[in-house]
């Protein structure tokens, strides 16, 4: 599979509570590549049928221009799963976001639920990673079927079932995060790190996101608009390795041209896989910036 660096950004990916209509409103505003419109943890049971009725009418509505939206259901195994994911299959957003999936017949029970209330082709199962048996089971899920579009790690239930503590470094999780990066990868689908729990840490919360950046994620899920820049930055590519990849390109054309084979540029060789590279980076590049300029960044 080939990667997908060059779809669309998923930087920043801010979860927003769906019974809170001022919330929904205030995402058509924020700088965030992708919102999360949420039926699951920050809605309370008597406020479910309610938060399904919110984001329905938020989307009709409209206004959220080039952001990526999701919409988390509640999980298979409570009352209301099947319908959420039922009722998500017709709204005006670009994926169902899955909690606690640990099995391909998740994945397909989704498929069959939304495909039989009529959903578009273009509708993704976004997977959340986030219990023991999602990590084990990884591959098969990644592979499950073809709209499945996304991994998103969800590490603070995984911390609570792993009985291990959220560290600066993250240790405990690096299996896990390892383990989902590859399955992603080998599947050619996205994948989001986890949430930064502390917002009075902006330092750890920065690391945190250089650290998912330099494992291989896409791009952060987050919990506060203040958040949305520090994970836009970090995720993007930088100045400089926007000019070394071009520099890359221009440099392997001009070789291409006078029959060579080998390049060097600055002391390193360069290699047909480098140059693919580039050219991804500079795509998504591209892509940023057409969405921070659609999105009033």
């Amino acid at each position: 599979m080939t990667s997908n660096i060059s779809a669309r950004p998923r930087r920043s990916v801010l979860y927003m509570p769906g019974s809170n209509a001022r919330a929904l409103e205030k995402g058509r505003s924020l700088p965030a590549d992708g919102l999360i419109l949420d039926m699951e943890d920050s809605v309370a049971p008597e406020a479910k049928a309610e938060a399904r009725a919110e984001i329905k009418a938020a989307l009709d509505h409209g206004g959220y221009g080039t952001r990526e939206i999701g919409v988390r259901t509640n999980a298979f195994d409570t009352e209301w799963g099947d319908d959420d994911v039922t009722a998500v299959a017709s709204m005006a957003c670009h994926a169902v976001v899955l909690p606690k999936v640990e099995t391909k017949e998740m994945v397909l029970h989704a498929v069959d639920l939304i495909e039989k209330a009529g959903a578009p082709d273009t509708m993704a199962i976004w997977c959340m990673m986030e219990t023991p048996l999602a990590i084990l089971n990884a591959k098969e899920i990644a592979f499950a079927h073809p709209r499945v579009g996304c991994f998103i790690m969800g590490t603070s239930d995984l911390a609570k079932d792993l009985k291990c503590r959220h560290t600066p470094d993250r240790l405990p999780f690096l299996y896990s995060l390892e383990a989902c990066i590859l399955a992603a990868r080998a599947a050619g689908i996205s994948i989001l790190d986890g949430v930064h729990l502390d917002l009075t840490d902006d330092e750890g919360f920065r690391a945190s996101c250089e650290q998912g950046r330099d494992l291989g994620m896409d791009g952060k899920t987050l919990i506060h608009p203040k958040t949305i820049g520090a994970a836009n930055e970090v995720f993007a590519p930088s100045a400089n390795e926007v000019a070394w990849a071009q520099k890359i390109i221009d440099a392997h054309a001009e070789a291409a041209a006078a029959g060579k084979g080998l390049v060097v540029v600055d002391g390193k060789l360069i290699e047909n896989l480098h140059v693919e590279e580039a050219k991804q980076l500079l795509s998504l590049s591209d892509a940023i910036a057409k969405n921070d300029a659609s999105n009033g960044e």
